[in-house]
């Protein structure tokens, strides 16, 4: 048994399989796109291929030793290195950890597989402890980098590490897909709102992510129309996600800009929702658009370091009331 191939990646594993197939498999991969596009799905295949002892081809067999511990969880020679809880960085402590574990000799005779993810959460202290690896790799040892912002990686890494970067797969080929997975509802919107990333589109249709949002944007509409209480909707919205809410903002502001200019609805992110932006548009003063749109882009920045989240929403939907309302 293999693990899972999707159907958008299988022009990046003929690729992958050509390097075992012409026995030039890369000291260091470093595996760029967005989330949502199963990075690490293609990557636990490709490591399965690695530590297989018995190959068909350059397909792992799933049948022999090493593949049954790969599939259990257990494998000596397969690694991982990530941040010990989610939205941590990567520790220099696990690094040091993980080199002690490289430099004895592999258990197995074929290569010994590290897969790290997500390869920006290293910190400058555990990158430089972990170049020594790259510089001094270990014997018959391949490391898999994982990330969705390569520019966050310090340029010594990056400069090591042969490339491969996992593009949006064209809507067609996910949309069929999608539909197989039982997401058969405002598929093209929920597709949209994933900015095309599958596997982000699947998890938006089982959260409900597509009601949210128009709760969201109804409630929004209300602030700018005089109809709502900025204060009041700010202690509802601290218990949602605040990076989502503050991307579906930027982008009904993107529109709602666009919308001020008569740029034709075709071009908006938000197709669903040109009806009302074209309404806000006309009630909008246009200075104080742009220095609300400032706003949330200061905010995206902010949102790693502000202490109290229901301020920062106060503070955005006050703002936003003034738009509307102060024209």
């Amino acid at each position: 048994m293999n693990n899972a191939i999707y159907p958008w990646h299988t022009n990046d594993w003929v690729h992958l399989a050509a390097y075992i197939e012409q026995e030039r498999v890369p000291q260091a991969l470093l595996m760029t796109g967005a989330e949502g596009l199963g990075k690490r799905a293609l990557a636990l295949r490709y490591a399965q291929a690695l530590v297989c002892t018995d190959k068909l081809s350059v397909e792992a067999c799933g049948q022999c030793d090493s593949c049954q511990l790969f599939l259990a969880k257990t494998h000596p020679d397969f690694m991982c290195l990530q941040p010990a809880e989610e939205g941590k960085g990567i520790r220099i402590d696990d690094v040091r950890s993980l080199i002690n574990k490289l430099n004895l000799k592999p258990q197995y005779s074929t290569y010994r597989v590290v897969l790290i993810q997500p390869a920006d959460k290293m910190n400058i202290s555990s990158a430089n402890a972990f170049l020594k690896c790259l510089e001094e790799p270990p014997e018959r040892t391949v490391f898999l980098l994982l990330t969705e912002v390569m520019q966050a990686l310090p340029a010594t890494i990056i400069s090591r590490c042969q490339k491969m970067a996992l593009t949006i797969p064209d809507s067609s080929t996910v949309l069929t897909w999608l539909k197989e997975q039982g997401v058969v509802n405002q598929t093209e919107l929920v597709l949209d709102l994933a900015n095309g990333s599958p596997l982000q589109a699947v998890e938006y249709a089982q959260d409900n992510v597509v009601e949210l949002r128009s709760r969201c944007f109804a409630e929004w509409n209300q602030v700018g129309l005089n109809n709502a209480c900025p204060v009041s909707l700010a202690e509802t919205w601290q218990k949602l996600p605040l990076v989502e809410l503050l991307r579906w903002l930027s982008l009904w502001t993107e529109d709602l800009v666009k919308c001020c200019f008569s740029v034709d609805s075709a071009l908006l992110f938000n197709k669903d929702l040109a009806e009302p932006l074209q309404v806000l548009a006309k009630k909008a003063n246009k200075n104080r658009l742009f220095k609300f749109y400032d706003l949330l882009l200061k905010d995206s920045y902010r949102i790693t370091t502000q202490l109290n989240k229901q301020l920062l929403i106060e503070e955005l939907l006050i703002t936003w009331a003034q738009v509307v309302r102060g024209r």
